[in-house]
């Protein structure tokens, strides 16, 4: 029992610090520009193929600088020359522009490198056992991606916080008139931070190829958890992400190692429904097959008990 536990809270922190790196992106653009961004989550898939190809030509390493920066570039491209000319349009015609968006990156992917999943392997400095937890070997790598999720957000955190860019960044989420106004390029601010804001997903798509399965659906099945993580932890707000993410991470991974179901909960209460019903089936249904629903009725009840989120001020 302490095994499961040690091991799926080291599960659960990694994959929410995950989350909290294509997240806080996400945060940020929308807190910033009101660009509900479909497409997010593509720019963590175009990390992990950019990631694999540069790989295979110079090594995991400089993978690991590189695809990041093409991907923040090619996010920047995105805000200079498709959302600053929509803009105009509404955000109706943002949310389809980002929508088609995510389409377009997934054919290009597939046309590029296929349809079946592609060997991004762990590099070879870090494919061993870092410790033996009981029984089980918890791997180098891992720890790695841990590590650098950590230092991301650190960093991150800082600058918004300590450094004059980001003070006028944070001062642009709320009153990008007033910036404007003295002197500074809003417009390059916002495509700065959409460029940042992909390159964040860029990373999480490096370092989690190798440990997931990279593959043209990749973004398909992580996207729709990140609008989760934002509603949950309240717009413009890194914290309220960071939150949000660590608690959506731990809820999935322990539910996923629960085998439990409510026949075998409720055991001793002497109800037993007739298991030719419906209820009878409902009855059977494990913790860990609910396990993907769980994020999504956090939602719903965030949304039914608390509008603007964990650590948000203002209504989603």
């Amino acid at each position: 029992m302490a095994e499961l536990v040690l091991i799926s809270t080291l599960n659960g922190v990694l994959f929410g610090l995950l989350l909290f790196l294509m997240a806080s992106g996400l945060t940020l653009i929308f807190s910033m520009m009101g660009v509900l961004n479909f497409a997010h989550a593509s720019f963590y898939m175009l990390g992990a193929f950019v990631g694999y190809q540069i790989a295979r030509w110079a090594g995991f390493w400089p993978a690991l600088i590189l695809a990041p920066i093409v991907v923040g570039l090619a996010g920047a491209a995105v805000e200079r020359f498709g959302l600053r000319n929509v803009h105009k349009n509404g955000h109706v015609a943002e949310l389809l522009f980002t929508f088609g968006l995510a389409f377009v990156i997934e054919e290009v992917v597939q046309i590029v490198w296929g349809k079946s999943p592609v060997d991004f392997r762990v590099p070879t400095l870090l494919d061993f056992p870092a410790f033996t937890i009981f029984s089980t070997n918890y791997p180098a790598y891992k720890l790695f991606m841990l590590a650098i999720s950590i230092a991301i957000f650190v960093a991150l955190f800082a600058m918004l916080t300590r450094t004059r860019i980001g003070l006028i960044v944070q001062a642009a989420l709320t009153h990008p008139h007033m910036v404007a106004h003295l002197g500074h390029n809003v417009p390059l601010i916002f495509m700065s931070v959409f460029g940042v804001g992909a390159a964040l997903a860029g990373i999480a798509g490096v370092i989690a190829g190798p440990a997931l399965v990279t593959q043209a659906s990749m973004a398909a099945l992580l996207g729709p958890i990140l609008f989760v993580v934002v509603v949950v932890g309240g717009l413009g707000s890194l914290q309220g992400a960071l939150a949000a993410s660590l608690l959506i991470g731990l809820l999935q991974t322990f539910a996923v190692s629960m085998n439990l179901s409510l026949s075998d909960i409720f055991v001793n209460s002497g109800f037993s429904p007739n298991p030719k019903s419906v209820l009878g089936d409902l009855w059977r249904v494990t913790i860990a097959q609910i396990a993907p629903v769980l994020p999504y009725m956090l939602l719903v009840l965030v949304l039914i008990f608390k509008p603007t989120g964990l650590f948000g001020n203002r209504e989603t």
